[in-house]
């Protein structure tokens, strides 16, 4: 039987739960069991990678590169903003600083960074860069100025540059282009060691479907690599980051070696799009990561929340949880809504 709205019980399970009642101490707030999106009110081309428990979330600011940590990506508002590198001026890697991707691989912390010179028209001296550091926190610690990646033959405009590695080998991929061209395809190379490219680039990709020709220049670029089962992927952005048609593309390794280009795959539709009902514009840019228990896969990308927003800082970080089809590879559904509220990463 319920009991009456002024019946003394009722009062003092209130009381009690208020920390009101003598002797009694306040309960302690329970953290919330969703999260919003966006994450952050700014923070293109993001960047999350796992490790000892913790989150650390990279996104391009311009001038330099910040770190943020946190043992909850629903939380990652609340994270400080490290800055763990800045340029020096008049350097060849002094500006125009974007998409840094933050890597732990043989025992060490590295950052690949695009950058170019100042005062260089249309961020025509981009090329790829990376940074190291020994501390197990990356954070703290030094950054060392390590290399600028290249390949050894043809040292072109390079941007967007990421790591993976498959049977105990490394390879780099990122966006490029053609000598006097403006172009961006997607090119690999093998790594002889975390800051060294060795052999020929390949082009892997280049935008030649519909979806992917919208706005100039021509654009395949953001390429990241996600394994699952056996499989490989590069998720990619394609059409220019100015258009609100800025999309995720799909590769897959179909044959055994990623350094031949007819061992991969083209999908012919995007995977993510702009969703108008959930104020997501130009979504691209993608990363991944697991839930701190280890049993969800997760999506990271940006998006701008109105039309017509184009390649600024108002593009901000989203995430989502995302499935696998019955051949192996992603499914992201569409994008979700702002605002909406979200179950958290499982183990938050």
């Amino acid at each position: 039987m319920a009991l009456p709205f002024f019946h003394p019980w009722r009062f003092g399970l209130a009381w009690l739960l208020a920390g009101a009642l003598p002797g009694c101490q306040r309960l302690r707030p329970v953290a919330a069991a969703t999260f919003t999106n966006p994450l952050l009110p700014s923070g293109p081309d993001p960047w999350v990678v796992q490790r000892a428990g913790y989150y650390y979330f990279l996104a391009t600011t311009g001038g330099n590169i910040t770190i943020r940590k946190t043992a909850r990506m629903a939380e990652l508002g609340a994270a400080p903003a490290v800055v763990v590198w800045a340029p020096r001026p008049g350097t060849p890697n002094g500006s125009h600083i974007w998409a840094p991707e933050l890597h732990w691989l043989a025992g060490k912390w590295y950052i690949y960074y695009t950058a170019g010179p100042a005062g260089e028209r249309c961020c025509g001296g981009q090329r790829a860069w990376v940074l190291e550091n020994a501390s197990p926190d990356p954070t703290t610690g030094t950054w060392v100025e390590k290399a600028r990646l290249a390949s050894p033959s043809r040292d072109l405009w390079a941007i967007d540059l990421t790591v993976f590695e498959l049977r105990h080998r490394r390879y780099a991929v990122w966006s490029g282009q053609e000598a006097g061209s403006d172009q961006q395809n997607l090119y690999i190379s093998a790594m002889r060691n975390p800051w060294t490219l060795t052999g020929p680039r390949i082009c892997l990709s280049q935008p030649t479907l519909p979806w992917e020709l919208h706005g100039l220049p021509k654009v395949n670029e953001g390429p990241e690599v996600v394994q699952h089962g056996g499989k490989v992927f590069i998720v990619y952005s394609a059409s220019h980051c100015g258009t609100d048609d800025y999309a995720l593309g799909l590769l897959t390794l179909s044959g055994r070696d990623p350094l031949v280009a007819a061992a991969w795959t083209k999908a012919p539709a995007p995977l993510l799009v702009q969703s108008p009902a959930s104020h997501a514009y130009g979504p691209g840019h993608s990363g991944f990561f697991t839930s701190k228990d280890g049993t969800q896969s997760w999506l990271i990308y940006h998006a701008n929340s109105r039309p017509g927003e184009g390649c600024g800082d108002r593009r901000s970080p989203r995430m989502q949880q995302f499935f696998w089809n019955a051949d192996g590879s992603p499914r992201f559904g569409p994008p979700a809504e702002v605002g909406v509220p979200l179950p958290r990463p499982a183990g938050e």
